[in-house]
């Protein structure tokens, strides 16, 4: 099984993955002639609450919208996964996420402008918006497969498997094993690790089980705050190697249009892993984005898409750049041997000698807590759509029971067994979007003339 997901995950995020994520990347992009990105101001505006309209169909603000999308990707992906990124793409993978992030600014405004503008209604009568709902009112019921796709492996690409197999990892190297706790056979070490684990569900299902609007009024809170203090201590570390910033850069720029820095020299290599983590990292096209965005209250489409674009310029604009130029300037990438979310450790150590790792920890704390509670409703959202509103419950009882699973379980199967599940999902909402995209532009060239107006 383990070779099986190797091999499936290396095909689907080769050309096939490269070609739907950066192409449809860059036909938004330009099909939009970067109308979207012109009114950038007018999208912050609308996330500080200007448009709040508490009277619009919808379950939260534009505000805890974004942060209910952000608590999704602002997390390991830019601890553990830009770490992965560096040590097996090199430096120039960052690069390959800075593209990936500023075309998918335009796939995010198409895909959540249209979970706003093809809402349905769920069993219960409830509004919905995604991928799974803007394919069947926009494209037709003769699409439903399509949905049905996304939906299943929505409920596996969403598990937060990654968030809690890096999250016990830190905890397991800073605590149990300095200290000797669940340390020894095997079987100790899985039976602590399962135990922490256990302990995160709990935690996580006191805050999942209120649903969107639950997670949203937490996201909100949640997120600005673990965004700034992991900021002013990565930095910090920056401030004390200033010295090396220009070379780091220089070697991102270098690396991205060479294979040097990988094993076999593949420049195509340094490109596919630089494109399958920033998915990971601000999730532009993947679907979820649009999940978040569609239970906005609003009733103007191009609002919302505005406010999603925001996304990966926070998340892998920012966070991941910062993220990847502390482990550059403290070289700790160059000693080999550690990846994820450990060699992220080393680099706060390096930085802030004594206190970096605990305040990173702190840091892997708020951010595994955030993903989890954002995933959550990914997984009960797609599930829901396909056995009714009913199997709510039972779905977040199977989602917190990944988190004890995935505690205990190798780092490689669980990478792979994402990038399957996860990589499945653009193809459905990608295709379904660029087939919407008139519709999309027909509304925004309206809204934005009226602006002008």
């Amino acid at each position: 099984m383990s070779e099986f997901l190797k091999v499936a995950s290396g095909w689907l995020w080769g050309l096939p993955l490269l070609v739907l994520l950066l192409g449809g990347g860059v036909f938004f992009t330009f099909y939009s002639r970067f109308l979207p990105f012109l009114y950038l101001g007018h999208g912050v505006r609308v996330l500080l609450g200007k448009y709040d309209d508490e009277r619009a169909p919808g379950e939260v603000s534009h505000f805890q919208a974004l942060c209910s999308a952000l608590s999704g990707t602002v997390g390991m992906g830019n601890v553990a996964g830009v770490a992965i990124a560096v040590t097996t793409g090199g430096p120039g993978a960052l690069f390959w996420m800075w593209v990936c992030a500023l075309v998918g600014m335009a796939t995010k405004f198409f895909t959540c402008s249209l979970s706003i503008m093809y809402r349905g209604t769920d069993d219960a009568g409830q509004v919905q918006g995604g991928p799974m709902y803007f394919i069947i009112e926009g494209l037709g019921p003769k699409w439903k497969p399509l949905a049905v796709m996304f939906c299943i492996c929505g409920m596996f690409g969403c598990l937060p498997l990654l968030q809690s197999n890096q999250l016990t990892q830190i905890v397991r190297d800073m605590f149990f094993e300095p200290y000797g706790l669940f340390v020894g056979s095997e079987d100790r070490v899985n039976f602590g690790n399962g135990l922490f684990g256990l302990c995160v569900a709990l935690l996580v299902g006191s805050v999942i089980i209120g649903g969107i609007k639950r997670i949203g009024r937490v996201a909100a809170w949640l997120v600005p705050g673990m965004v700034i203090l992991y900021a002013v201590c990565a930095l910090v570390i920056l401030g004390g190697h200033l010295s090396e910033i220009p070379d780091a850069l220089a070697s991102i720029f270098k690396y991205a249009f060479s294979g040097e820095a990988v094993a076999g020299g593949a420049l195509g290599t340094v490109i596919m892993i630089g494109v399958q983590r920033a998915a990971f990292s601000n999730e532009a096209g993947m679907g979820t984005e649009a999940m978040a965005h569609g239970a906005a209250k609003t009733r103007e489409p191009i609002r919302e898409g505005m406010v999603a674009m925001l996304g990966p310029m926070i998340d892998t604009l920012i966070v991941c750049t910062i993220t990847g130029l502390v482990i550059l300037v403290t070289g700790v990438s160059e000693a080999g041997g550690e990846d994820g979310v450990i060699l992220t450790a080393r680099a706060f150590k390096e930085g802030i000698p004594g206190a970096g790792p605990y305040l990173l920890l702190i840091c892997v704390l708020f951010l595994s807590f955030s993903s989890m509670i954002g995933f959550s409703y990914y997984v009960t959202k797609c599930g829901c759509f396909l056995f009714g509103s009913r199997a709510r419950i039972p779905l977040a009882i199977f989602y917190l029971a990944a988190i004890v699973i995935s505690a205990v379980v190798a780092m490689d199967d669980v990478i792979n067994f994402l990038d399957v599940s996860f990589g499945l999902m653009a193809v459905p909402t990608i295709l379904s979007s660029l087939l919407l995209a008139p519709k999309v532009m027909q509304a925004a060239r309206k809204y934005f003339g009226g602006l002008n107006g």
